[in-house]
C-alpha cells in the first residue's frame, strides 16, 4: 500500500455517504484480505473464475504494489471495522520503477501496452472490481467513482487505465455487442490501440438487440473514456475484456458531477469544494 494515508472516511461530502455506506483505501493488511475474500467470493464462487491465491482468497503479484480501494457497509455488530462490500484495486505509477513501465501492469499480461507507454507515468492502472451481490445498488458505485476521483485528484495523475470484463455466460453475444459498439462510437485514435494477445473473436456471434453494459464500464463511458482497441479473452475468469482509457482532464462535464461529486467538479473549475 502506498498511499493510504491520503484517502479518508469519505472521498466526498457530497457522495452519498447516509446511506450506511463509506469509502476508504486499505490501512493494513486485514482491510486487504477482507477485499481479497471478496474477490474470490464473486469471482469464484459466484462466478466460477479459476483465481490466484490460496483458498477463500484472490490474490495475485500486483495486490502488493497497489492501493486497495474499499467501501464499507456499518455493521458493527458482526464487523468491527463493518463489511466490506466493494472494492476497486489501483496501482499508481510511483509503486513501481519498471522499465518499460508497461512491464508492471496487470493489463500487459493481456495487452501489447507499447502504443501507451508514453503515458504510463501518468496513469493509474484500476482493476479487481467488484461489489458483492447484495449490495449492487447506487450507493456502493457511486461512493467507488468517488474514491476514485479522490485518489486521482489527490495524487495528481491523468490517466485511468483498466481492464473492464464483460461476462461470456451468454455466449459471448453481449459482448459481441459491446464490441461493435465501441466500433461505432468509443474506439481509441489509432495512436492509442492496443493488440491483445489473445484476442476475443467477434465474428459469427449471434448479437442480442442491444448490449448491456455493466455499472462500471458503463460509467467510464459516459466519462468520457474510450476502448484501446479489440478485447482480450480471459480464459481464467471467462470474460471478454476491454482496454479502457480515460483522461481526466477531458471528462464530460454532464456526467462528471454525477458520477465523481461536487469537490471534483468544483477543483475542474479552478474552485474550492
Amino acid at each position: 500500500m502506498t498511499t493510504s494515508e491520503l484517502l479518508l472516511e469519505t472521498a466526498d461530502p457530497g457522495q452519498p455517504n447516509a446511506t450506511g455506506y463509506r469509502v476508504t483505501l486499505a490501512a493494513d493488511a486485514i482491510d486487504v484480505i477482507a477485499a481479497q475474500q471478496l474477490r474470490y467470493d464473486v469471482f469464484t464462487r459466484e462466478c466460477g473464475a479459476v483465481t490466484p491465491g490460496p483458498d477463500g482468497l484472490d490474490v495475485d503479484r500486483f495486490d502488493d504494489l497497489c492501493d486497495h480501494l474499499i467501501v464499507r457497509r456499518r455493521n458493527a455488530e458482526i464487523y468491527p471495522r463493518g463489511e466490506v462490500v466493494a472494492t476497486y484495486r489501483l496501482l499508481p505509477p510511483h509503486a513501481h520503477d519498471t522499465d518499460p513501465r508497461s512491464n508492471a501492469l496487470y493489463s500487459h499480461t493481456e495487452f501489447d501496452l507499447s502504443a501507451l507507454e508514453r503515458l504510463l507515468d501518468s496513469t493509474v492502472e484500476a482493476g479487481r472490481s467488484c461489489v458483492a451481490a447484495e449490495h449492487r445498488g447506487a450507493a456502493p458505485i457511486s461512493l467507488l467513482w468517488g474514491g476514485i476521483a479522490r485518489y486521482m485528484q489527490l495524487t495528481g495523475y491523468r490517466y485511468l487505465m483498466g481492464c473492464a470484463s464483460v461476462g461470456l455466460a451468454d455466449g459471448g453475444g453481449n459482448a459481441a455487442a459491446f464490441a461493435d459498439l465501441v466500433l461505432d462510437k468509443h474506439l481509441a485514435p489509432a495512436d492509442l490501440r492496443c493488440r491483445p494477445h489473445l484476442e476475443f473473436v467477434t465474428d459469427g456471434i449471434p448479437r442480442p438487440r442491444r448490449a448491456v453494459v455493466p455499472p462500471l464500464l458503463r460509467g467510464y463511458l459516459r466519462l468520457g473514456a474510450v476502448v484501446c482497441g479489440p478485447p482480450a479473452f480471459d480464459n481464467a475468469f471467462g470474460t471478454a475484456d476491454f482496454l479502457v482509457l480515460l483522461d481526466m482532464q477531458r471528462l464530460d462535464p454532464r456526467y462528471a458531477r454525477f458520477f465523481l461529486g461536487d469537490s471534483w467538479a468544483n477543483a475542474q473549475r479552478g474552485t474550492t469544494a
